[in-house]
């Protein structure tokens, strides 16, 4: 293994050796086991209980409750997708203020990261439902649940997106600010790129927590997934069939959502790899071609 593939295959997590992977093959073996064994004893339980009867499962074969279902899905990808975009911008914001030179920002950008991850996300939309309205304040219901959720979720990729920009080598800035770049363009041109892909599977882990919160917006009434299968099991009283119908639905998107982007960043990765074995270290040729683009660029504005 090359050294540029070993760092970014050990970068959040150490290639285990021969008894590392015997032992996590036998802990793998054992939680297949005991999991088969609880699915097995909770099938039994609802088995005695006449919740498996044909009777109460026959209901979900009609079109109409799976289109009532899907309103909520795309509900929740909504809901997700604008606290995807809006708190990984300002998690990358708050991770370079916090790695900012000038006091007064960092101190500011770390106060607010802090507070913002001990705050429970539950409290902040009690305050978005309860206390902004007695101040004369009141967003729509889908602003509700977003606002809160991005409070949370920026604070958490900044941690995140520090701890990749961290982990690079010092050699990474220091070729580029030797070869003439500016700290602002080393850290969008050369810093920023490598620390995002390093961090690639702590990013997609944290997106799909997110869409799993989205859940939180049946306390604000928003027609996302959990609130649509509430209306659901109230209205046809399957209480259990129908959540069980939501977990599933969860779980085949969550997990397709997983594999696609996980398939992705392996194929995007495999051309950064195989040019990092060309380069010599420090990334002085990298930093040399940005260099070159940088200040043709500027050259060309100039004249």
């Amino acid at each position: 293994m090359s050294k540029s593939q070993h760092h970014a295959t050990s970068f959040l997590y150490e290639v285990p050796g021969p008894r590392g992977r015997r032992r996590i093959v036998i802990g793998s073996l054992v939680s297949a086991l005991i999991l088969a064994g609880v699915i097995g004893l909770g099938l039994w339980q609802f088995a005695s209980k006449g919740q498996l009867d044909a009777d109460k499962w026959t209901p979900f074969l009609d079109l109409a409750i799976w289109q009532f279902l899907f309103v909520g899905l795309v509900g929740t990808l909504i809901a997700a997708s604008l606290v995807a975009v809006i708190g990984s911008v300002f998690g990358v914001l708050l991770a370079l203020g916090r790695l900012s030179k000038v006091r007064v920002i960092r101190w500011l950008s770390t106060g607010y990261i802090e507070v913002a991850r001990t705050v429970p996300v539950l409290l902040l939309i009690y305050l978005m439902l309860f206390g902004l309205p007695q101040l004369g304040i009141n967003f729509p219901t889908l602003w509700k649940l977003v606002i809160p959720l991005s409070i949370a979720n920026a604070a958490v990729f900044a941690e995140i997106v520090r701890a990749g920009i961290l982990s690079l080598p010092r050699g990474q800035s220091e070729a580029a600010l030797s070869l003439g770049l500016s700290r602002g363009q080393t850290m969008r041109l050369v810093v920023l790129p490598q620390a995002l892909r390093n961090v690639t599977p702590s990013l997609l882990s944290q997106l799909v927590s997110l869409l799993k919160d989205t859940s939180l917006g049946y306390i604000v009434a928003y027609t996302e997934l959990l609130y649509r299968g509430q209306v659901l099991s109230a209205y046809n009283h399957l209480l259990i069939q129908t959540f069980l119908v939501v977990t599933f639905v969860y779980l085949v998107f969550n997990g397709s959502l997983t594999a696609v982007a996980s398939r992705l960043q392996r194929s995007s990765r495999t051309p950064a790899l195989i040019m990092d074995e060309a380069l010599p270290p420090a990334g002085s040729v990298l930093a040399a071609a940005i260099t070159s683009g940088a200040h043709s660029g500027t050259q060309g504005t100039d004249d």
